[in-house]
C-alpha cells in the first residue's frame, strides 16, 4: 500500500510536471511567432514608409542600399520586395521583385498577411509576407502615384526571421523544470517516509488485524508514538473492538457446539462462517422438526428423512432399518440408492447386528472391517444405531463408495444425528399409536385378528378385489367338540388348544391371507386372491390335516388330538355382499359339523333351506 501511494504520487508530479513542460513549449513557441509577426509588421511599416520617400524624392535607386541594411538586422535571414501586376503596368517589370513562392502568390492575391513556420531540430525560422495595399490617409496618398483603387495590393514586403534563440529558451526552461521535478520528487520523498510512514503501516497493521482476524487469530495493534493522539485514540479503540469481537465470537461458537452436543467439528480458519453453518443447520433442523410433528405416520417421516439425506447431504445410498430385540424381529423400511448389502446376514438374527447389540457407530476401518456381515470389499459403510422406543432401534446404513467420500460423512454425522434425534420422539410416538391401534384389532389369546379387524379390512378389501376382479376364499372354522375339552381338563387347556390352532393357521397360511378370531372357537381365514374354489378347498383341507395331526401335551405326558369342521363360500361367486358370503361360509360350516365333522364343505345354495338358522 505504501509504495502504491508513493509511486502515485510520483507519477502525479512528474505528469503534471510534464503537462507544465509542454504548457510553457507551446506558449513559448507561440510568443516566438507573434513576435516575429509583430516585429515583421513593424519592418514593413519601416520599409513603406522608406520607399515611399525614396519614391516622393524619386531616389528609388537607393531603395535596394535600404533594403540591404535592413536585412542587416539581427534575426532577419531574408528581405524582400514583391511587386503586383498593378505596379507592373505602371513600371517596368523587374524579375528580382516577382513572387518567390505561394505565399507571396496567396498575398499577393488576397491582400492579407501569410506566415509559415519552417523547424528543425536546432532552428526554428517565421517566413512571413506582409502586403503593400494602396491608401489615401494620414498624409500618405498612394493614389496620387498610382492609378488604382482604395485598398488594391500593390505589393508585398517578405522576410524570413529566425526564432531559434527564442526554441533555446525553452530547451533551457525544460532543463529547469526537470531539476524542479527531480528536486521535488526527492523532497516528497523525504516528506512521506518522516511523516507519512506511520500512517502507512498503521493502515497495513489494520489491513493485516482484519485478515487474520477473519481466519480466527485475533491480535492487538502497537501504535507509533509518531502518530497523531486521534489516530492513537482510534487505534485503541480498534483493538478493543477486536477483542470484544474475539471474545464474543468464541464464546457463540462454543455456545452454538454445546447447544448441539459435539465438540470435534472439524474447524475451518472462519470462526464466523463455522458459527453460521451451525445457526444455518439449527435453522433447518427447527423447521424439519416442526413438520415431522405433523406427519401422520412413520413413514411420512422416513420419507421426509430421506429428502433431507438426498437434498440436503447430498448422500445416495442409504437404508432406513428396524430392529426389535425382544421379538427378534427386523423391518427394513426404505433403500435408498443400491439397497442394504447386509441385509442376508442380520435377516434371520437381527440381533446380531453389531450396530444394535453395541448402540455405538459402526463404520468401514483399514485393515480389518468391524462389521461381519458387510462382505461388499469396494465399499465403505458407516452405521448409526438411534433408540425409537423401548428395545426397538432404527439403523441407518449409509453406503460410500471411496474413502474421501466416507470422510465426508464423517463430518456431516453430526448434523445428521440431530436431525435423527428430532425423529425418534417423533417415531416413537407413531410406534406407539400403531401399537395401540393393533391392540384394537388383535385377540389378546392367539394373537390374531379379531371380529373387529374383519370389519374395517374388508371395507378397503372387497373393493380392491371387484377392482382387480379377483376372488376371495372364505373360510369359517371351529374347532370339533371344544367345550369338552373344556370341561374336561379345564379353560387353561382350551386355551392351549386355540393358541395351537392359531400357530397351525399362520405356519399353513399365506403372508397375504387374513386368519380372525371371530369369536370362542370360530375363526375365519380369507384366503385372498385364490384362483379357485378347489384350490381354496385343497387349502382347507391341508389345515383340517394339520391339525389333525397335531399332538398336544395336556398334562403329566398326556397328549390331546383335535379336529376342526370347515365351511366354504367364495366371493364374489356366491353372494356380492361380503355379509352375505360370510354368513354362506358359516352354513357350511353348520352342515360340516351336524353331517360328522372333522371336514370341509363347500356352500350351495341348497343349504340355505335345510338348515334352521333360528
Amino acid at each position: 500500500m505504501t509504495k502504491n501511494i508513493i509511486f502515485g504520487s510520483i507519477l502525479i508530479i512528474i505528469i503534471l510536471s510534464i503537462s507544465i513542460m509542454v504548457l510553457s513549449l507551446y506558449n513559448l513557441r507561440t510568443a516566438g511567432i507573434k513576435s516575429a509577426i509583430h516585429n515583421a509588421e513593424s519592418i514593413s511599416e519601416v520599409i513603406k514608409g522608406g520607399l515611399t520617400s525614396y519614391m516622393v524624392d524619386e531616389n528609388m535607386d537607393k531603395a535596394d542600399t535600404f533594403l540591404q541594411s535592413i536585412s542587416n538586422m539581427q534575426n532577419i535571414n531574408k528581405i524582400w520586395l514583391v511587386r503586383s501586376e498593378f505596379l507592373n503596368k505602371q513600371f517596368s517589370k523587374e524579375s528580382y521583385k516577382t513572387p518567390r513562392d505561394e505565399i507571396d502568390k496567396e498575398v499577393i492575391s488576397t491582400g492579407e498577411l501569410k506566415y509559415k513556420i519552417n523547424e528543425t531540430i536546432t532552428s526554428t525560422t517565421v517566413r512571413i509576407s506582409i502586403p503593400y495595399n494602396a491608401v489615401s490617409n494620414r498624409g500618405v496618398d498612394c493614389l496620387k502615384c498610382h492609378q488604382v483603387k482604395q485598398g488594391s495590393t500593390l505589393g508585398a514586403i517578405s522576410l524570413e526571421i529566425d526564432i531559434t534563440t527564442l526554441k533555446q529558451i525553452g530547451i533551457e526552461s525544460i532543463y529547469i523544470i526537470m531539476g524542479i521535478v527531480l528536486i521535488s520528487i526527492f523532497f516528497f520523498l523525504l516528506f512521506t517516509k518522516r511523516l507519512l510512514s506511520p500512517y502507512l503501516e498503521l493502515y497495513n497493521d489494520f489491513r493485516n488485524n482484519i485478515d487474520e482476524s477473519l481466519i480466527g487469530k485475533f491480535s492487538k495493534i502497537n501504535p507509533s508514538p509518531n502518530l497523531s493522539k486521534e489516530m492513537i485514540q482510534i487505534t485503541e479503540d480498534f483493538n478493543k473492538l477486536i477483542k470484544q469481537f474475539k471474545e464474543t465470537s468464541i464464546g457463540i461458537d462454543e455456545k452454538l457446539q454445546g447447544f448441539i452436543g459435539y465438540k470435534t467439528l472439524k474447524k475451518s480458519n472462519d470462526p464466523i462462517n463455522d458459527s453460521q453453518e451451525i445457526i444455518d443447520n439449527l435453522s433447518n433442523l427447527f423447521q424439519f422438526k416442526k413438520q415431522i410433528e405433523l406427519d401422520n405416520t412413520k413413514e411420512e417421516i422416513y420419507s421426509r428423512l430421506s429428502q433431507v439425506f438426498l437434498n440436503k447431504f447430498n448422500i445416495k445410498n442409504f437404508s432406513f432399518i428396524e430392529i426389535n430385540m425382544l421379538s427378534h424381529k427386523m423391518e427394513n423400511i426404505l433403500n435408498i440408492g443400491e439397497g442394504l448389502y447386509c441385509k442376508d446376514g442380520i435377516s434371520e438374527n437381527p440381533e446380531e447386528c453389531r450396530c444394535a447389540r453395541t448402540k455405538n457407530d459402526i463404520m468401514s476401518i483399514d485393515f480389518h472391517n468391524s462389521c461381519p456381515f458387510f462382505e461388499k470389499k469396494d465399499k465403505f459403510y458407516y452405521c448409526i444405531n438411534i433408540d425409537i422406543a423401548k428395545n426397538v432401534y432404527l439403523i441407518v446404513n449409509f453406503v460410500c463408495d471411496t474413502k474421501e467420500e466416507l470422510d465426508i460423512l464423517k463430518e456431516k454425522i453430526i448434523f445428521i444425528k440431530n436431525y435423527l434425534s428430532e425423529s425418534s420422539p417423533a417415531l416413537e410416538v407413531k410406534l406407539l399409536m400403531n401399537v395401540l391401534k393393533e391392540s384394537t384389532f388383535i385377540d389378546g389369546l392367539t394373537g390374531l385378528y379379531n371380529r373387529k379387524f374383519l370389519e374395517e379390512s374388508s371395507k378397503k378389501l372387497i373393493p380392491q378385489a371387484l377392482r382387480e376382479k379377483t376372488k376371495i376364499g372364505v373360510l369359517m372354522l371351529d374347532m370339533d367338540h371344544f367345550k369338552a375339552v373344556n370341561d374336561e381338563y379345564g379353560h387353561d387347556i382350551g386355551d392351549k388348544v386355540l393358541i395351537e390352532l392359531a400357530r397351525i393357521l399362520n405356519e399353513t397360511l399365506r403372508d397375504s391371507d387374513l386368519i380372525i378370531r371371530y369369536g370362542g372357537e370360530e375363526f375365519i381365514v380369507l384366503l385372498v386372491g385364490v384362483k379357485s374354489e378347489n384350490d381354496a378347498l385343497d387349502v382347507a383341507n391341508k389345515i383340517g390335516e394339520n391339525v389333525r395331526n397335531n399332538e398336544i401335551n395336556v398334562y403329566a405326558g398326556n397328549k390331546l388330538r383335535k379336529t376342526i369342521s370347515c365351511g366354504l363360500s367364495m366371493f364374489p361367486d356366491d353372494a356380492s355382499s361380503f355379509e352375505t358370503v360370510i354368513k354362506n361360509a358359516d352354513i357350511a360350516l353348520y352342515e360340516a359339523k351336524d353331517s360328522g365333522r372333522d371336514k370341509v364343505i363347500r356352500f350351495k345354495d341348497d343349504q340355505v333351506t335345510s338348515v334352521d338358522l333360528f
